[in-house]
């Protein structure tokens, strides 16, 4: 899935703008395939050798995390804006997702949960995405506690941004304006958002160049006086 999603951020082209991650009804992400490591680990101690590194291969492949890694990196800085539509289970790595997304949209079903301590394992690759989302304390309460979040109280979190029993609807509301909004203005965006560094003082430089050059942009100004003249957006005709 980690290949696949990364292949699909490759065919982007300059006209997406919104990238929607969905799951199924009652699952969203559970993470890492269990089953998958457990039938390599079979593998592993057989007498097949030729099936041994076949199994050894495919695990790194599953379980690289650099791969999911910088996946995540591509939708938190990519130039595009990132919904996840979450119903139902959204488990460990599937966390990683959610944090990693712009905006989360989800039904009232919707259920977090870090469950890697059950398992001796930790969130190591989560914890930089979640803590941007949630803070140091929610994070280090939902990985030692293991224990599920509701919908309503990860949205008091700030992990949800909205929700509703027909997300779905929910859901198309939220496209209906967000494909209004420049791609280019995203990405810059994006870009100073990554760069900010917390402080004020220390991000000053930073905030009044990003000032500076979108009020610069000859398409920006062009689209702001044509709006000024005939009260047309930049997305409508006139």
């Amino acid at each position: 899935m980690v290949v696949e999603l990364s292949e699909v951020l490759n065919r982007l082209d300059e006209s997406v703008t919104v990238l929607v991650l969905e799951g199924l009804a009652d699952v969203f992400c559970f993470g890492a395939d269990f089953a998958a490591l457990r039938e390599a680990s079979l593998a592993d101690t057989g007498t097949d050798a030729a099936a041994a590194r076949i199994a050894s291969r495919e695990r790194s492949v599953a379980l690289d995390p650099e791969r999911l890694y910088d996946l995540w990196t591509r939708l938190v800085t990519g130039p595009f804006i990132v919904v996840s539509h979450v119903r139902g289970k959204a488990t460990a790595g599937g966390v990683g997702f959610v944090a990693g997304s712009d905006i989360v949209i989800a039904d009232e079903t919707a259920l977090f949960s870090l469950s890697e301590l059950l398992f001796g394992l930790m969130p190591a690759c989560v914890v930089p995405f979640l803590v941007r989302r949630i803070g140091f304390q929610r994070l280090h309460y939902m990985t030692l506690t293991t224990q599920p979040v509701g919908v309503a109280q990860a949205a008091a979190w700030g992990l949800v941004d909205a929700y509703e029993a027909d997300s779905v609807s929910l859901l198309r509301t939220h496209l209906l304006r967000l494909r209004r909004v420049s791609r280019t203005g995203i990405a810059r965006y994006k870009r100073f958002f990554a760069a900010l560094g917390g402080s004020i003082e220390d991000d000053r430089a930073k905030a009044l160049a990003a000032n500076r050059q979108v009020f610069s942009d000859p398409e920006n100004l062009a689209g702001i006086v044509r709006y000024v003249e005939t009260g047309a957006f930049p997305w409508e005709r006139v």
